[in-house]
């Protein structure tokens, strides 16, 4: 579909500027500053930046979201013209929903222990029609940069309970696979997998648009008392959304790449939730048309637009839509396009 106009500008490639609410319950984003190439601000408890956000808070109606500059919030661009956003056979298949939520996370403290439910408890327990499978992918890390992902035994539901109980993170660490992670690496988290990010690195994510997390570990953290660490539920319930089994090496090898250079791919079983895919461009490539999120991880260049250009580097955001069209890059730079799952 070819744009003239008020509509080729309104579906133009533009850059996203960070959207980074305040006041979570771990400190950290001094990361997201750096990779994005903008000033460390004072606060130090704006952990997450929502990339090209359609997705609030668990129980705020708007903090999340993305506004477009000098109009309305993304999610109501996209309720405006999802046709235009998001394509035909998107609209088709999932309405006017991304399907996607992109983030970058950078946790200055070891992340809590925490899960996300899956699609059918989500939809029986919390409203939601989508729970929460997430991938990582490592744009920065320290020398010893790591995080914890499945149990390596099973667990007896009694035992978990009484981690809980006692707010006894030691253990709950020592029965989880430790992954030690460096720039590049990529690793997908199943909805049910606990898991905790290690202090400093800096993550650009891919997950199901919503925000349920259950937090086993919660009384370190301020403003995650029980209730909100269960978003609501009673404890036997909330274990309910938690794989308790093991997660044998073999299948934590299927989730996590170590490339020799680059950037890693994820494994085929994220296709039904998301997409990442790499481009170098060596002087001058062409994206295709789609709705996507694009984080500039390499180089400088320049994208093309209608009436102009817009520079980017390492640590630039871009959002492109179906309806503009292919998109025409200039320059010597490595580009993470995050999609929807295909149509």
């Amino acid at each position: 579909m070819t744009t003239t106009g008020l509509d080729a500008e309104r579906l133009a490639p533009r850059l996203l500027a960070p959207n980074q609410p305040g006041g979570r319950p771990y400190r950290g984003g001094a990361g997201i500053a750096h990779f994005r190439g903008a000033p460390a601000g004072t606060d130090d408890r704006v952990p997450e930046d929502f990339l090209a956000s359609t997705t609030t808070l668990h129980g705020d109606p708007e903090v999340g979201l993305t506004r477009l500059p000098g109009g309305p919030t993304l999610r109501q661009a996209v309720l405006d013209d999802p046709v235009g956003f998001l394509g035909a056979a998107h609209v088709e298949r999932f309405g006017a929903d991304p399907r996607l939520l992109v983030k970058l996370i950078n946790p200055e403290q070891r992340l809590f222990v925490h899960y996300h439910p899956d699609d059918a408890f989500a939809r029986a327990r919390l409203g939601s029609d989508l729970g929460k499978t997430e991938a990582w992918v490592v744009v920065d890390a320290p020398p010893d940069g790591h995080a914890y992902v499945g149990f390596r035994r099973p667990v007896p539901v009694e035992e978990v309970t009484g981690w809980f109980e006692r707010q006894d993170a030691e253990a709950m660490l020592a029965a989880m696979h430790r992954v030690p992670l460096a720039a590049g690496d990529t690793l997908l988290v199943p909805a049910g997998q606990p898991h905790a990010v290690g202090a400093g690195i800096t993550l650009l994510e891919l997950q199901q648009p919503t925000d349920l997390s259950l937090v086993l570990e919660h009384r370190a953290f301020p403003g995650l008392d029980e209730q909100a660490a269960l978003l609501g539920l009673d404890l036997a319930t909330a274990l309910g959304a938690l794989d308790l089994g093991s997660l044998s090496e073999d299948a934590l090898a299927g989730l996590v790449q170590h490339p020799s250079e680059g950037f890693g791919a994820l494994p085929q079983v994220a296709d039904p939730y998301f997409r990442l895919e790499q481009t170098a461009v060596r002087g001058r490539a062409v994206l295709d048309a789609a709705y996507a999120v694009v984080v500039v991880v390499e180089g400088e260049g320049r994208v093309e637009r209608p009436h102009d250009a817009l520079a980017v580097r390492r640590g630039s955001v871009l959002l492109t839509t179906h309806g503009h069209g292919p998109v025409e890059v200039v320059g010597d730079l490595l580009l993470l396009r995050c999609r929807p799952p295909a149509p």
